[in-house]
């Protein structure tokens, strides 16, 4: 179990170059993330009509995994300047180590008159919560399917759900991105093969530098 742990973390820093190149070119997309929130089925279903204008000005979303991979990773939310709140950042650290996983969330400092979320005592438990009282509010991380949504469908591809038939498939922001996305899915898929030989008897050894140096150099 630990060497396809240590295979899991190699290839998470493998990403990074990719995720990096990828958050270049979604800045050229207006947007992107509300776009791509707003087209999951599962993530629209929350988001209420005044969260789909405050979403307008989400700039960044992002998932910072813990150094370790399993114990946790922190969803990190950048906007731009908006008319509800000061914050720039907003994360929701979700923290599976110990007896009773926990989550926190970065405190909203709202303009005057500008909260939306309602207070916990009027709150009717029968509700479903919106986008934003989710990302606020503790949950138990191990039944939080709105998180694990994000960290493992949306963050991986978020391409599949912005995509729609007013995209031009010509523009050149787009062949770049979409080049980014297939070599990332290089990685996954050379991550995956390898994790399955460490756990079939290690007989596979992990890529070599080498190969790691050829790999990002395409």
């Amino acid at each position: 179990m630990n060497e396809i742990l240590k295979v899991e973390q190699k290839y998470n820093k493998l990403r990074h170059p990719h995720y990096e190149r990828r958050a270049e070119h979604i800045k050229n997309l207006p947007n992107f993330w509300s776009t791509t929130l707003l087209n999951h089925h599962q993530i629209s279903s929350i988001i209420n009509p005044v969260e789909e204008e405050v979403l307008k000005h989400l700039e960044i979303l992002e998932i910072e995994e813990f150094e370790d991979i399993k114990s946790g990773y922190v969803i990190r939310l950048t906007f731009g300047d908006n008319e509800y709140f000061e914050n720039d950042k907003i994360e929701k650290e979700i923290n599976l180590a110990g007896e009773k996983p926990c989550t926190a969330t970065t405190p909203i400092k709202w303009k005057e008159g500008k909260c939306f979320i309602k207070n916990d005592d009027e709150n009717n438990p029968n509700e479903t919560m919106s986008f934003f009282e989710w990302l606020i509010r503790n949950v138990d991380p191990t039944l939080d399917d709105i998180a694990e949504v994000i960290k493992d469908d949306i963050w991986p591809n978020p391409l599949q759900y912005f995509l729609c038939p007013a995209l031009d498939a010509t523009n050149d922001t787009y062949e770049e991105f979409l080049d980014d996305e297939e070599q990332l899915e290089e990685v996954d898929d050379e991550g995956g093969s390898e994790e399955g030989s460490e756990a079939e008897g290690g007989s596979n050894k992990v890529a070599s530098e080498d190969d790691v140096d050829e790999e990002e150099e395409n």
